[in-house]
Protein backbone atom coordinates (compact mmCIF):
# COMPACT_ATOMS: atom_id res chain seq x y z
CA UNK A 1 0.00 0.00 0.00
CA UNK A 2 2.88 2.75 0.95
CA UNK A 3 4.76 1.48 -2.41
CA UNK A 4 2.06 2.30 -4.78
CA UNK A 5 1.14 5.64 -2.56
CA UNK A 6 4.79 6.64 -3.07
CA UNK A 7 5.12 5.55 -6.31
CA UNK A 8 2.22 7.71 -6.74
CA UNK A 9 3.83 10.90 -4.87
CA UNK A 10 7.15 10.36 -7.29
CA UNK A 11 5.01 10.44 -10.45
CA UNK A 12 3.74 13.45 -9.25
CA UNK A 13 7.14 15.18 -8.13
CA UNK A 14 8.64 14.39 -11.30
CA UNK A 15 5.42 15.90 -13.41
CA UNK A 16 5.66 19.20 -11.14
CA UNK A 17 9.31 19.41 -11.81
CA UNK A 18 8.71 18.75 -15.55
CA UNK A 19 6.27 21.21 -16.08
CA UNK A 20 8.23 24.01 -14.13
CA UNK A 21 11.08 23.53 -15.97
CA UNK A 22 8.97 23.70 -19.35
CA UNK A 23 6.97 27.20 -17.82
CA UNK A 24 10.94 28.57 -16.94
CA UNK A 25 11.83 27.74 -20.59
CA UNK A 26 8.57 29.59 -21.76
CA UNK A 27 9.45 32.68 -19.07
CA UNK A 28 12.70 32.78 -21.07
CA UNK A 29 11.27 32.55 -24.78
CA UNK A 30 8.44 34.99 -24.52
CA UNK A 31 8.85 38.78 -24.22
CA UNK A 32 9.31 40.33 -20.83
CA UNK A 33 8.32 43.44 -21.85
CA UNK A 34 4.79 42.28 -23.20
CA UNK A 35 1.82 43.07 -20.62
CA UNK A 36 0.44 40.19 -19.12
CA UNK A 37 -3.08 40.38 -21.25
CA UNK A 38 -1.54 40.69 -24.64
CA UNK A 39 -3.37 39.17 -26.55
CA UNK A 40 -2.43 35.64 -27.61
CA UNK A 41 -3.54 33.02 -30.70
CA UNK A 42 -1.40 29.47 -30.42
CA UNK A 43 -2.15 27.98 -33.96
CA UNK A 44 -1.38 24.11 -33.55
CA UNK A 45 0.25 21.98 -36.48
CA UNK A 46 -0.80 18.49 -37.60
CA UNK A 47 3.10 17.93 -37.21
CA UNK A 48 6.23 18.99 -35.76
CA UNK A 49 8.59 20.55 -38.27
CA UNK A 50 12.25 19.35 -38.99
CA UNK A 51 15.15 22.13 -38.52
CA UNK A 52 15.44 23.75 -42.04
CA UNK A 53 11.51 24.17 -41.92
CA UNK A 54 11.53 25.26 -37.97
CA UNK A 55 14.36 27.81 -38.99
CA UNK A 56 12.23 28.92 -42.30
CA UNK A 57 9.44 29.30 -40.43
CA UNK A 58 10.86 31.65 -37.91
CA UNK A 59 12.33 33.97 -40.37
CA UNK A 60 8.92 34.10 -41.65
CA UNK A 61 7.15 35.24 -38.61
CA UNK A 62 10.19 37.11 -37.94
CA UNK A 63 9.45 39.32 -41.01
CA UNK A 64 5.68 39.36 -40.52
CA UNK A 65 5.68 40.83 -36.83
CA UNK A 66 8.73 43.13 -37.37
CA UNK A 67 6.35 44.60 -40.14
CA UNK A 68 2.45 44.16 -38.61
CA UNK A 69 0.23 46.93 -38.18
CA UNK A 70 -3.18 47.93 -37.52
CA UNK A 71 -4.78 51.11 -39.00
CA UNK A 72 -1.61 52.01 -40.10
CA UNK A 73 0.46 51.58 -36.48
CA UNK A 74 3.51 49.31 -35.77
CA UNK A 75 2.01 46.64 -33.80
CA UNK A 76 3.50 45.42 -30.49
CA UNK A 77 3.81 41.95 -31.88
CA UNK A 78 5.97 39.06 -31.28
CA UNK A 79 5.43 35.26 -32.88
CA UNK A 80 7.12 32.17 -33.08
CA UNK A 81 7.65 28.41 -33.26
CA UNK A 82 7.35 26.80 -30.18
CA UNK A 83 8.39 22.67 -29.22
CA UNK A 84 8.64 22.75 -33.06
CA UNK A 85 5.02 22.24 -33.60
CA UNK A 86 3.24 25.68 -32.08
CA UNK A 87 3.40 29.17 -33.56
CA UNK A 88 2.24 31.43 -31.21
CA UNK A 89 1.73 34.89 -32.09
CA UNK A 90 1.23 37.46 -29.03
CA UNK A 91 0.16 41.49 -29.32
CA UNK A 92 0.60 43.82 -26.90
CA UNK A 93 -2.23 46.10 -27.26
CA UNK A 94 -1.01 48.69 -24.21
CA UNK A 95 -0.68 51.24 -27.06
CA UNK A 96 -2.02 50.18 -30.14
CA UNK A 97 -5.24 47.78 -30.12
CA UNK A 98 -4.82 45.10 -32.91
CA UNK A 99 -7.87 45.16 -35.30
CA UNK A 100 -9.77 43.04 -37.84
CA UNK A 101 -7.85 43.33 -40.76
CA UNK A 102 -4.76 42.99 -38.47
CA UNK A 103 -5.69 39.70 -37.26
CA UNK A 104 -6.69 38.87 -40.40
CA UNK A 105 -3.30 39.30 -41.71
CA UNK A 106 -2.10 37.19 -39.11
CA UNK A 107 -4.09 34.27 -39.73
CA UNK A 108 -3.21 34.96 -43.84
CA UNK A 109 0.69 34.15 -42.73
CA UNK A 110 -0.31 31.18 -40.70
CA UNK A 111 -2.75 30.06 -43.78
CA UNK A 112 0.79 30.52 -46.35
CA UNK A 113 2.86 28.17 -43.86
CA UNK A 114 -0.05 25.70 -43.96
CA UNK A 115 -0.09 25.71 -47.88
CA UNK A 116 4.22 25.85 -48.02
CA UNK A 117 4.57 22.78 -45.68
CA UNK A 118 1.93 20.78 -45.87
CA UNK A 119 0.19 20.78 -42.67
CA UNK A 120 -3.24 21.32 -40.90
CA UNK A 121 -3.03 24.36 -38.15
CA UNK A 122 -6.88 24.10 -37.32
CA UNK A 123 -7.68 20.52 -36.56
CA UNK A 124 -9.46 21.54 -33.07
CA UNK A 125 -9.70 17.48 -32.63
CA UNK A 126 -6.16 16.45 -32.88
CA UNK A 127 -4.65 16.94 -28.99
CA UNK A 128 -1.08 17.39 -28.35
CA UNK A 129 0.76 16.27 -24.64
CA UNK A 130 3.73 16.37 -23.60
CA UNK A 131 5.43 12.94 -23.31
CA UNK A 132 8.72 12.70 -21.94
CA UNK A 133 9.61 16.48 -22.95
CA UNK A 134 8.13 16.12 -25.93
CA UNK A 135 4.86 17.07 -28.32
CA UNK A 136 3.26 13.97 -28.57
CA UNK A 137 -0.01 14.27 -30.67
CA UNK A 138 -3.13 12.61 -30.46
CA UNK A 139 -6.77 12.25 -31.87
CA UNK A 140 -9.29 12.88 -29.21
CA UNK A 141 -11.04 9.71 -30.57
CA UNK A 142 -8.01 7.71 -29.07
CA UNK A 143 -7.18 9.64 -25.79
CA UNK A 144 -9.35 6.98 -23.76
CA UNK A 145 -7.47 4.34 -25.43
CA UNK A 146 -3.82 5.98 -24.79
CA UNK A 147 -5.32 6.36 -21.20
CA UNK A 148 -5.98 2.82 -20.72
CA UNK A 149 -2.94 1.26 -22.12
CA UNK A 150 -0.75 3.73 -19.63
CA UNK A 151 0.76 6.04 -22.87
CA UNK A 152 -0.76 9.02 -20.73
CA UNK A 153 -2.38 9.94 -17.51
CA UNK A 154 -4.22 12.34 -15.89
CA UNK A 155 -0.33 13.90 -14.75
CA UNK A 156 0.54 13.95 -18.47
CA UNK A 157 0.87 17.84 -19.78
CA UNK A 158 -1.66 19.01 -22.00
CA UNK A 159 -1.46 21.79 -24.59
CA UNK A 160 -4.40 23.98 -23.83
CA UNK A 161 -4.21 26.00 -26.91
CA UNK A 162 -7.44 28.01 -25.86
CA UNK A 163 -5.05 30.60 -23.87
CA UNK A 164 -6.28 34.52 -24.33
CA UNK A 165 -3.47 35.98 -22.95
CA UNK A 166 0.10 36.55 -22.15
CA UNK A 167 -0.53 35.58 -18.32
CA UNK A 168 -2.74 32.48 -19.33
CA UNK A 169 -0.15 31.12 -21.92
CA UNK A 170 2.52 31.38 -18.67
CA UNK A 171 0.11 29.69 -16.52
CA UNK A 172 -2.02 27.31 -18.28
CA UNK A 173 -1.17 26.62 -21.10
CA UNK A 174 0.43 23.63 -20.25
CA UNK A 175 -2.05 21.83 -17.65
CA UNK A 176 -2.20 18.18 -16.03
CA UNK A 177 -4.63 16.23 -18.08
CA UNK A 178 -6.29 15.33 -15.29
CA UNK A 179 -7.38 18.85 -14.67
CA UNK A 180 -7.93 20.51 -18.34
CA UNK A 181 -10.91 20.11 -20.01
CA UNK A 182 -10.46 16.68 -20.67
CA UNK A 183 -11.13 15.52 -16.85
CA UNK A 184 -14.91 15.42 -17.72
CA UNK A 185 -14.76 13.63 -21.09
CA UNK A 186 -12.47 10.81 -20.55
CA UNK A 187 -11.83 8.35 -17.61
CA UNK A 188 -8.64 8.54 -15.98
Amino acid sequence: MYGVALVEISCELAFRVSLHMQTEVLQKTIPAEFSDNARVWVYQSSRAFIDKEAVEIKEQLLQFYSQWQSHGQPVKGWADLLFRQFIVVMADETEVMVGGCSTDSSVRVIKSLERQYDVNFFDRMMLTFLVKNKAEMLPFGQVQYAIGRGFIDQNTPVFNNVVLNKKELLNNWLVPAGESWLKGKVAF
